[in-house]
C-alpha cells in the first residue's frame, strides 16, 4: 500500500490506498444482461472422471452455458491451490445456472483494490559480521514471491553478483516478450503477469504483456525485501549510501497484478495460486481490498492455503491512519504497520552573525546560496508572512526571504509568492515540521517556530545589513529523535473484521524508504524539467511490509523448520516498544505515546527474533477451530478451507496468538473477567526456567498468570499457562499492559494485553 509522501521537490507516483467496488447496481435490462467477472468456488471432488483436469471440467461447464461464445474468452483463471474453482466473465443468469450444480459452493463478483503506498538495515542493526545477517548467510536459498506491479530487471539491485544457484525446487518461469525483452537471473528468478481480471473490466493497457514495472511500486518493494548490494545509491543526494534489501542473498520472484491504477481479486488469486505452485517460501503483498469477512476475503483465503503449505505471508496494514482501519487482518497473516527512521532530510543556513540553524528541506538539487541579502517585511503583516501578492519584486529580487509563520498562507503558497518576485530562496516557519515539503516552487528551508524566532530576531536587528552567509541543501541527518514513531498514515486497530485479534502485528520502517525505482518514471521536476532516478524515497505500509518479508526470509534461512506462526511469534515477542529517547513509541502526528492498537507488539528487532526463547505456534487445526468459533455456516467454511470435511475440536476463538485482546461490555456488572490459555514451545536451552512478569499501571485492571513459572527440561518442550484479565468499575475504555516471560539467559518473551470496554 503506497502513500503519497514528501521526498524532495518532485511528485512521487505513489497510489494512496482507496478501496472501493467498481461494480455497482446491475443496470442490465430484461433482454440484455451485463457480463461481469465472477469468482466461483467449486467442490473439486465432484469432477466427473471423464475430465482429465479440473480446468477442462470448468471449460465444459461454461461451454454449456455460453453456447456460441468461445469459452476461452470467458474463463479467466482456473485455481488449484488458493481455492478450488475459477473466475470467468458471466451474466447473473449464467451464475444462477451454475448455482444449480451440486458442485457449486459459493461465488461473488470480482472486486477491485489498490496498491498501498538504505538506511533501514542499519536502523534495524543488521551487521555483516554478526547477528541474523551473518548466521542466515543473508537469506541464502530462500525465495520471496512479490505480488505487485512488476519489476525493473535492469536495476542494479537485481544483479546476480554473489548470488547462490537457483534452488532446485523452483518451478517458476520468466515470462519474456519479443517487443520488450525481459531477462531473469539468479537474483530475479521468475516474473509472470496476471492481469486478465483488470483487462476483462475494460482496463486494458499495452504494458500488461510484460512483467516490467511501469509504476515503480513493485521494483521498490522487491528491492526492499531482497535487493542486492548497490553502492552510492541515493535520490538526488538524499539518503546516500549502500542500498540493499533485508535479505540480499534471497531470490526474488515477481507476480505482476497491476500496470495501472486498479487491481482485481481474480488476478491476485491467480498470482498467489501460481506462487504456491512455483515453490516460494515467503509471500509479500503491499496491496489491499475492501474489508470483508474472512470467507469473502480473497487474500485471507489464499493466504490460509499458503500457510497450510508452510509459506509465510506478510501484508500491509493500510494507510488510512485512523483507528479501526486495518486491512489484511486475518490471524494467519503477518500484518505490518509503518514506523519512521532516525533519518531526516535537511538544509542548513548560516546567517551574517554566524548563527547556524537547520530545518526540513527536500529540494532535489545540491544548491548552495552564498553571501546573499536576507529580506524580512517587518512592520507589514502581509509582507512578513509572504502573503499572496504582497511582496514587491524591486525589494526582494535576488534575496533570501524570511517568511513568518501564518495561519492564512501555506508554505506552498508562500514559496509561490517568492518565486513570483524572483527571490533566490526562502526561509519558512511552521508550528510543526511534520509536514510535507515536497514540491516547493523555490529552494526553501522549513524551520520550527523556535529556530524561526532566532532568524527573525537577527533580520530585525541587522535591518538592511542582514544577510545569509551560506545556505546548503540536499543534506541527510541521522540520529533524529524520537525514532521510531508510528507513521501518521499507518492504519490502526482494532481490526474492523475481528477486534479480538490485535492488529497490526508489528511495525517496520515505512517512511521515506530508499529503494530501486524504474529510471523512466519521473519522480519530480525542477524548473519544469522532469527528474528521474534509479532509486527513490517512498512511504507507506507498502514499504514496511517487504522489510518484514525480508526479515522473515532471514529467519527461515536460519530456522527452515519454523512454521509461519513461529516466524510471526518470534518477530512479535522480540519487538521493542521503547524509542531512542527511552520512552514509549509515539504517534508521529501528535507526538503522544502510542498503544498496541497503533504498533501491535512493537517495532521489529531482527537479531533478537533469531533467538526468541519461546514461541507461540499455531497449526492448521488451530486455525480451523478459530474459524469454527466465528459461527460461519458450512458454505462459508467450505469456501475458506477448500475442504468438504473438517473437525471443530474445541469451542471458542482463543487462538494461541502472541498477543491478547479482552473485550468487555461497559454496561456489564463489575468485575469483568476473561481467561486466555496459551501454549509456548521452548526454542532455547534444554534447561530453562521462565518467570512471568505482568505489570499494569492502569487503575481498575488486574492481570493474573497461572502458573507464574514455566520449567523446561528439553528443547521443543511445550508448556501451557492461563492469563486472567480482570477489570473493575474504574477501568477506562481502553487499557493495555504486557506479559513478559523472562529466563536465566535474559530471553524476554513479551506479549501486549489490550482491554477494550465497549
Amino acid at each position: 500500500m503506497t502513500r503519497k509522501m514528501s521526498s524532495c521537490n518532485y511528485h512521487l507516483h505513489i497510489l494512496p490506498l482507496l478501496l472501493f467496488l467498481l461494480f455497482g447496481i446491475n443496470n442490465a435490462s430484461s433482454n440484455i444482461e451485463e457480463n461481469k467477472t465472477y469468482i466461483v468456488h467449486m467442490d473439486h471432488s465432484r469432477k466427473p472422471s471423464s475430465f482429465l483436469t479440473h480446468e477442462s471440467w470448468y471449460q465444459a461447464t461454461l461451454r454449456s452455458l455460453l453456447k456460441s461464445v468461445d469459452d476461452k474468452d470467458v474463463l479467466l483463471y482456473s485455481y488449484t491451490h488458493v481455492i478450488h474453482g475459477f473466475s470467468a466473465r458471466l451474466t447473473p443468469s449464467q451464475v444462477s445456472e451454475i448455482k444449480k450444480s451440486p458442485a457449486y459452493i459459493a461465488s461473488h463478483e470480482d472486486r477491485f483494490g489498490k496498491l498501498l503506498t538504505t538506511h533501514s538495515p542499519e536502523f534495524l542493526r543488521l551487521r555483516h559480521s554478526s547477528g541474523l545477517w551473518n548466521v542466515s548467510s543473508f537469506g541464502e536459498g530462500v525465495i520471496i514471491g512479490m505480488i505487485d506491479s512488476g519489476v525493473w530487471p535492469e536495476s542494479e539491485s537485481f544483479n546476480e553478483k554473489g548470488m547462490p544457484p537457483i534452488p532446485s525446487r523452483w518451478k517458476g518461469k520468466c515470462q519474456n516478450s519479443t517487443s520488450d525483452p525481459f531477462l531473469c537471473n539468479k537474483k530475479l528468478i521468475g516474473a509472470q503477469v496476471f492481469i486478465k481480471g483488470v483487462q476483462a473490466a475494460g482496463k486494458k493497457d499495452p504494458r500488461d504483456k510484460t512483467p516490467r514495472d511501469f509504476l515503480g511500486h513493485g521494483t521498490h518493494t522487491s528491492s526492499t525485501a531482497a535487493g542486492n548490494n548497490v553502492s552510492g545509491a541515493s535520490q538526488f543526494g538524499y539518503a546516500k549510501g549502500v542500498a540493499r534489501g533485508m535479505a540480499p542473498r534471497a531470490h526474488v520472484a515477481m507476480y505482476k497484478v497491476s500496470s495501472g491504477e486498479f487491481i482485481a481479486e481474480s488476478d491476485v488469486l491467480a498470482a498467489m495460486d501460481q506462487a504456491i505452485a512455483d515453490g516460494v517460501d515467503i509471500m509479500s503483498l503491499s496491496l489491499g481490498f475492501e474489508q470483508v469477512p474472512y470467507f469473502q476475503d480473497i487474500i485471507a483465503i489464499a493466504s490460509l492455503s499458503a500457510i497450510e503449505k508452510g509459506i509465510v505471508v506478510t501484508c500491509a496494514a493500510g494507510n488510512n491512519g485512523a483507528p479501526n482501519s486495518i486491512f489484511n487482518g486475518a490471524p494467519w497473516i503477518t500484518t505490518v504497520g509503518a514506523g519512521t527512521l532516525d533519518r531526516s532530510f535537511i538544509a542548513m543556513v548560516t546567517l551574517g552573525n554566524n548563527l547556524t540553524v537547520e530545518g526540513k528541506s527536500e529540494l532535489p538539487d545540491c544548491v548552495i546560496v552564498l553571501d546573499t541579502p536576507l529580506y524580512y517585511g517587518k512592520g507589514d503583516f502581509n509582507k512578513g508572512t509572504c502573503s499572496d501578492g504582497a511582496l514587491n519584486q524591486s525589494e526582494v529580487y535576488g534575496n533570501v526571504v524570511f517568511c513568518d509563520n501564518s495561519n492564512n498562507s501555506s508554505i506552498f503558497s508562500q514559496a509561490d509568492e517568492l518565486a513570483r518576485v524572483g527571490a533566490v530562496a526562502g526561509i519558512l516557519v511552521v508550528d510543526s515540521t511534520d509536514i510535507d515539503v515536497d514540491g516547493l516552487s523555490i529552494p526553501s528551508v522549513v524551520l520550527t517556530t523556535f529556530s524561526g524566532a532566532l532568524v527573525k530576531k537577527y533580520a530585525i536587528e541587522a535591518a538592511g545589513e542582514a544577510k545569509v552567509q551560506i545556505m546548503r541543501f540536499a543534506l541527510t541527518s541521522f540520529g533524529t529523535k524520537p525514532a521510531p514513531q508510528v507513521a501518521d498514515f499507518s492504519s490502526r486497530g482494532p481490526d474492523p473484521v475481528n477486534p479480538n485479534i490485535l492488529k497490526p502485528d508489528i511495525i517496520a520502517p515505512g517512511v521515506q524508504i530508499l529503494a530501486a525505482y524504474p529510471p523512466n518514471i519521473p519522480i519530480g521536476s525542477v524548473s519544469n524539467n522532469d527528474l528521474t532516478s534509479d532509486y527513490a524515497l517512498l512511504s507507506g505500509t507498502s514499504m514496511s511490509t517487504p522489510h518484514v518479508a525480508g526479515v522473515a526470509a532471514l529467519l527461515k534461512a536460519v530456522h527452515p523448520e519454523w512454521s509461519p506462526a513461529a516466524v510471526r511469534s518470534a518477530l512479535m515477542t522480540t519487538a521493542y516498544t521503547i524509542d531512542n529517547n527511552g520512552t514509549t513509541l509515539t504517534d508521529q502526528l501528535t507526538n503522544l505515546p502510542g498503544t498496541p492498537l497503533d504498533y501491535g507488539a512493537g517495532h521489529i528487532n531482527p537479531n533478537k527474533a533469531m533467538d526468541p526463547g519461546l514461541i507461540y505456534d499455531i497449526d492448521w487445526q488451530g486455525y480451523v477451530d478459530f474459524l469454527c468459533g466465528l459461527g460461519y455456516n458450512d458454505t462459508d467454511m467450505r469456501a475458506i478451507l477448500r475442504k468438504n470435511q473438517w473437525n471443530c475440536s474445541r469451542e471458542g476463538t482463543d487462538l494461541n496468538y502472541p498477543s491478547f485482546v479482552a473485550i468487555f461490555s461497559k454496561n456489564a456488572s463489575s468485575p469483568n473477567v476473561k481467561n486466555f490459555t496459551r501454549v509456548v514451545t521452548n526454542m532455547g536451552d534444554d534447561q530453562s526456567v521462565y518467570q512471568a512478569i505482568a505489570k499494569t499501571t492502569t487503575l481498575g485492571m488486574t492481570i493474573i498468570v497461572d502458573p507464574p513459572t514455566l520449567t523446561f527440561t528439553e528443547k521443543y518442550q511445550k508448556r501451557s499457562y492461563v492469563v486472567s484479565v480482570q477489570t473493575y468499575e474504574k477501568a477506562p475504555p481502553m487499557a493495555y499492559s504486557y506479559l513478559s516471560w523472562v529466563d536465566q539467559n535474559n530471553h524476554v518473551v513479551a506479549s501486549p494485553i489490550v482491554v477494550l470496554n465497549l
